[in-house]
């Protein structure tokens, strides 16, 4: 044989031998339609779950998904309250772009200093969710549990802005108890949300699809079985401000809820055809429970209404016990489920990134800075403001100083050093912060954001007056 043809088939061998092993080399991510189980948590705080270094609240089935899984030390969401965060996963844009930036309807305060922006009621039909995305591909969607993405609560099959009509077959929806509610009736519906879902999933078991659960946990009111409280109320620690007894006995009955449902998942050999997120749509609130060692909560700026809990297991792709510092946000979950489904979601409204080289640790993200916009002032007395974080640094904006042009319009944080946000760098690196300023002036631009303006009927007499007092 002559040489020249010799060292072409040797060429031509090699090249089909690689071929083979990189066929043989791709995970079985490429070769199935993967199940998505994606778990929403209520106001749960950074620090409530064990995985963490929280030995109070009892946790075991979210730590065990932890483990199994990939967890993320430098997960956010996109605002500091349910709503938006929630459009967010949905479509993964920016509530800011959405103009949803406060929980539905809102609550505005017609008398305060700077006028809050009209947002839209409820996720508008026009945007597309996850589970319409998932249905392109044959997958079987079902909701149980929490929406408030709708014009208000009063859910009803086949209204307009409900689950059903953005994408979910199988729906069950529920709300908050009422402050006199039975707490031994399973007020908030834990148990029904959790059986719902087991329900959904042995129905389906031989088709592909999406489950997503809401749970209402620990969102007030705070309420729960005696006897559960009172073994947290014996607990060791229990008198100290970053712990509460009925979030603990609330906590408990969710995570036994979530253990249930993975059960499930391997009961009917679905364990490794699945992939299960675990979330909270922002932080706790501070009035109930401490978020040490972060600032602030729910409704705030601060890490401890951002800064969330999160894991996530994929099977055979995601390595056990791994962990990602990377900073990850709401938006990122809806590219992600695309990707993992093989869906093309290309939009040039997509905020989100694919979390996809996180999970398979191949390179980090092509992103290092998150944005908020919070132009609403909330009950619990915070102030509206923005922020942006990039790398290490954290600057924030509060509005009214800063469109009134007083003091105290920015501070800046190095949380690497400083997670609790207690020393503020501003005036020690003011070439940071201008620059970080000026780049959060530059987003909010670019997504053509609702800014809030001088609010001509301002009376510092009326200012705390809240038009709407529901939530």
């Amino acid at each position: 044989m002559a040489q020249g043809k010799m060292v072409g088939l040797i060429a031509g061998s090699v090249v089909i031998l690689i071929g083979l092993m990189l066929t043989g080399c791709q995970s079985t991510e490429a070769k199935q339609d993967w199940n998505i189980v994606f778990i929403l948590a209520d106001d749960m705080g950074w620090n409530q779950v064990g995985y963490h270094g929280n030995d109070f609240y009892e946790t075991p089935n979210i730590d065990q998904l932890a483990s199994d899984g990939m967890h993320f030390s430098n997960a956010y969401t996109s605002d500091p309250v349910c709503s938006p965060t929630r459009a967010g996963i949905m479509t993964g844009k920016h509530p800011a772009r959405l103009h949803l930036t406060d929980y539905i309807p809102g609550s505005p305060y017609p008398y305060a200093r700077l006028k809050t922006p009209q947002q839209i009621a409820g996720l508008p039909l026009e945007e597309v969710t996850i589970a319409e995305k998932v249905k392109e591909k044959g997958y079987v969607t079902g909701h149980f549990g929490k929406w408030h993405l709708s014009k208000d609560k009063n859910y009803q099959p086949g209204r307009s802005q409900d689950p059903g009509s953005q994408g979910f077959d199988d729906v069950f929806t529920s709300v908050k108890p009422k402050p006199d509610a039975d707490p031994d009736a399973d007020a908030h519906h834990t148990i029904e949300i959790t059986q719902n879902a087991l329900r959904f999933i042995e129905e389906n078991k031989d088709k592909p699809f999406l489950c997503y659960v809401p749970f209402h946990t620990v969102h007030r009111p705070l309420m729960e079985n005696a006897q559960l409280i009172a073994k947290y109320e014996n607990k060791p620690g229990s008198d100290k401000a970053v712990n509460n007894s009925i979030m603990g006995a609330m906590i408990e009955r969710m995570d036994e809820g979530i253990g249930q449902i993975i059960a499930k998942l391997e009961e009917l050999d679905l364990t490794e055809k699945t992939v299960v997120i675990f979330y909270s749509d922002n932080g706790g609130l501070e009035q109930l429970q401490d978020q040490a060692p972060l600032r602030g909560g729910k409704a705030t700026i601060f890490e401890g209404g951002l800064h969330v809990p999160l894991a996530i297991k994929w099977p055979g792709i995601v390595q056990p016990g791994s962990k990602s510092e990377t900073l990850v946000t709401s938006e990122d979950f809806f590219p992600t489920i695309m990707e993992i489904l093989g869906i093309d979601y290309l939009d040039a409204e997509i905020d989100g990134v694919s979390l996809l080289p996180l999970l398979k640790q191949v390179e980090d993200l092509k992103r290092n800075t998150l944005y908020w916009h919070y132009p609403h002032y909330h009950h619990q007395g915070y102030m509206p403001g923005g922020a942006i974080r990039e790398g290490d640094y954290k600057l924030i904006e509060w509005f009214e100083p800063s469109i009134m042009g007083t003091e105290g319009q920015i501070n800046l944080y190095n949380l690497k050093e400083d997670i609790g946000e207690t020393k503020d760098l501003s005036e020690e690196m003011p070439e940071v912060a201008n620059r970080l300023r000026q780049k959060l002036h530059d987003w909010r631009q670019a997504t053509a954001v609702q800014e809030m303006t001088v609010n001509p009927n301002y009376d510092p007499e009326k200012a705390d007056y809240r038009q709407l007092d529901s939530k």
